[in-house]
């Protein structure tokens, strides 16, 4: 007889578990609280604009490859994958930008042009960072975390001493332009941690960056949301909407299965992608494995402030992915993880897809997302959320020589309260538990309860970390575990 699963949330890492699950013969259920799927990655439409509502870069795209392979496809079967060209712009100041090209040799000249001696410098950082993307991929981010074997091995050892030096130590040593430091730095926050308590293994998201280049599938980041959710309906999962979960039921230290909309719902197995913290609160204290002490002293990748704008012209000089680097990266680090608090001149992040993709904005017009990283749990407010829009607004013109304010049609915003409200997530962050050195690998939250036969979890804040890639990952170590589990039994 088929073991009966229901899982909690249809993020990336849910609808990746459930493929896997389902593909090993199980009876598998998605419930999602929201009205459409996806988890952080859905969609908003509005007056024929489009807008990715949450994740918008596609990186490291073997690792999706991997996963669909895995099921005999290819991300091809589903949507149609561009190379962007150039991969992304960092503006420093008005007519002060760097755009980064999709491929090396001209990454390199670029460097060398703002650097004298940097191209041969990069040329070494990317070999190492290149090894290291090799030694993650295949020795490490997809182990389940559970002790600290999984990181030793013959190949780590010789790299011991990258997991004690940060990025930032090791980017600052030989490159001396704070434009370059900043680039090098840059990828480093899709791990949601500050470069400088970020351990220089890491580098390997450089190599993901500059040697894998940055992607865009043709209809947004929802399209392989939609191409995972079709795998997961042919493979025989079912999937239900506007479904919460508001217990989950256990007799005798083992799960019985959940209770949802006043429903009790019997399961042989629950697997949790919703947010960890938001998981254990379904439980009776007596078996959650981590407490309120626990997740108060963990440190979490920010939170974000983002606005949804329609706009009635093009936008001029600016690429797909435009980040503004015109203030101080290190004051506003701080900010966020220092002392967390609302940050006076915050670094920005601007995607421009209608550049790119027809489908995000009507002819002529221009479909933009601007996004701040702020510190997870601090004070929103719509008064707070106004006066950062009209200040990154005004330095955007500023920055770009062009208004766009009298051009705007509307502006939707998204913020702490909407992450809490919409995704149960702790202290409202955009991207779960940080990846530094005390909080990588087996020191994550375990997937496998400790407490409760039968109760799994997978997502952001569980192994190998935070990102769309990762979590494709941790789906696959979290229904690897279950089958493991199962064969024994």
């Amino acid at each position: 007889m088929k073991k009966n699963i229901i899982i909690i949330g249809s993020g990336f890492s849910s609808l990746a578990a459930s493929c896997y699950l389902a593909k090993k013969g199980y009876d598998v259920t998605i419930l999602e609280k929201n009205k459409t799927i996806g988890g952080r990655a859905r969609v908003l439409k509005k007056d024929g604009f489009k807008f990715d509502i949450g994740p918008s870069w596609y990186w490291m795209p073997d690792v999706f490859e991997r996963f669909f392979n895995d099921f005999d496809k290819k991300p091809s079967d589903f949507y149609d994958l561009q190379k962007l060209s150039p991969a992304y712009k960092v503006v420093f100041d008005k007519n002060d930008a760097i755009t980064i090209p999709d491929n090396l040799e001209d990454i390199y000249t670029i460097f060398e042009n703002e650097e004298k001696g940097s191209a041969k410098i990069l040329r070494e950082f990317l070999k190492s960072a290149k090894s290291n993307y090799n030694v993650a991929i295949k020795d490490l981010v997809y182990k389940p975390g559970v002790s600290i074997t999984e990181l030793i091995t013959p190949v780590t050892i010789a790299r011991v001493s990258q997991f004690f030096s940060s990025i930032s130590s090791n980017v600052r040593k030989k490159i001396k332009s704070q434009k370059l430091i900043q680039i090098l730095e840059f990828p480093v926050l899709f791990l949601g941690a500050k470069p400088s308590d970020t351990p220089s293994f890491y580098n390997f998201m450089n190599y993901a960056d500059f040697g894998m280049g940055t992607w865009h599938p043709k209809g947004g980041m929802f399209e392989v949301v939609k191409a995972m959710a079709s795998l997961a309906i042919s493979l025989g999962v079912k999937i239900e909407a506007n479904k919460s979960v508001s217990k989950i039921n256990v007799e005798n230290s083992k799960v019985i299965g959940v209770t949802c909309d006043y429903k009790f719902l019997k399961a042989d197995i629950v697997l949790s992608g919703a947010d960890y913290h938001h998981s254990e609160s379904l439980l009776d204290v007596k078996y959650r494995q981590y407490s309120e002490k626990y997740w108060d002293k963990k440190t979490f990748a920010p939170s974000s402030l983002l606005f949804y704008i329609g706009i009635d012209k093009k936008v001029n000089n600016v690429s797909h992915h435009t980040l503004f680097f015109d203030t101080s990266f290190d004051t506003h680090a701080k900010d966020i993880y220092d002392n967390p608090k609302w940050p006076e001149k915050p670094l920005f992040y601007g995607s421009f897809p209608s550049l790119t993709d027809d489908s995000f904005a009507p002819q002529g017009n221009e479909s933009c997302v601007f996004l701040i990283p702020i510190a997870p749990g601090i004070k929103d407010t719509p008064e707070i959320r106004e006066k950062y829009f009209n200040q990154i607004i005004d330095r955007f013109e500023k920055l770009t020589n062009q208004n766009i304010k009298k051009h705007i049609l509307f502006k939707e915003s998204y913020c702490v309260n909407d992450f809490v409200n919409d995704y149960n997530s702790y202290k409202g962050n955009a991207y779960g538990l940080a990846n530094i050195l005390t909080q990588t690998a087996f020191l994550r939250p375990k997937i496998r309860s400790k407490k409760v036969k039968n109760l799994f979890f997978t997502g952001q804040l569980t192994v190998p970390g935070p990102g769309v890639p990762p979590a494709l990952i941790s789906g696959k170590i979290a229904a690897d575990l279950i089958e493991k589990q199962f064969n024994k039994n």
